[in-house]
């Protein structure tokens, strides 16, 4: 199990181990652990961007289908984020209709407001952030996010993020230095998107709250 579980994490670095063991189930394999990673606030650790990039690689070796894939993770991320708003949606009317002590209902309609002016640009971004975009679906459900105005962005993001780290990979993952630094180029590319999010957070609070003195 222990072990199971080990491939299942690095799963981005096992692939081929994988593709040559399940054959065409790695599809679903591949489908699943997507889904998880978007659709289960527990699975945030799964792999996501790496293995996009990496399966279109294979895909450029014909070990899988590049067109097949896309369009099965497309509908998996999808359905695993339709299914964390649906989750949040749940749970929402419950938070804001109590007083919980770990609660900041105040935060919470803050949140409310915040998502119905620019819930758009967080799903469609979020996609592209690890741990983002697991809570992202889910705190939209929460915050009541308009479910028509959800799903249109759901896909919007989905289709980016799947065909375009697939399609990166199909290009350009079996270019020698690129495969050397993969792991140093996710991180900048996370890095590239997390860094602009939090200096404009910082920049907004600084001109909410300037000093005084």
């Amino acid at each position: 199990m222990a072990e199971f579980f080990h491939l299942l994490l690095n799963i981005d670095q096992s692939l081929g181990v994988w593709v040559a063991q399940y054959g065409a189930w790695i599809y679903l394999i591949l489908a699943l652990i997507i889904f998880g990673e978007t659709g289960l606030i527990v699975l945030p650790f799964l792999p996501g961007d790496s293995l996009l990039f990496i399966a279109g690689a294979f895909g450029a070796n014909g070990l899988l289908d590049p067109v097949l894939l896309a369009g099965i993770l497309i509908v998996a991320a999808i359905l695993g984020n339709t299914v964390n708003y649906a989750v949040g949606r749940y749970i929402g009317p419950k938070v804001f209709s109590h007083d919980y002590r770990f609660l900041d209902r105040k935060a919470l309609l803050k949140t409310h407001v915040f998502y119905e002016k620019h819930g758009g640009k967080t799903i469609v971004l979020s996609r592209f952030l690890p741990l983002f975009r697991t809570f992202a679906p889910f705190v939209a459900g929460v915050a009541g996010m308009r479910i028509a105005m959800f799903q249109l962005y759901n896909v919007i993001g989905a289709v980016a993020w799947i065909a375009g780290l697939v399609t990166l990979g199909y290009f350009f993952g079996n270019v020698p230095i690129v495969k050397e630094h993969l792991n140093t180029i996710v991180l900048i590319g996370i890095g590239a998107a997390v860094i602009p999010a939090v200096l404009g957070v910082l920049w907004k609070m600084l001109r909410r709250h300037p000093d005084t003195a």
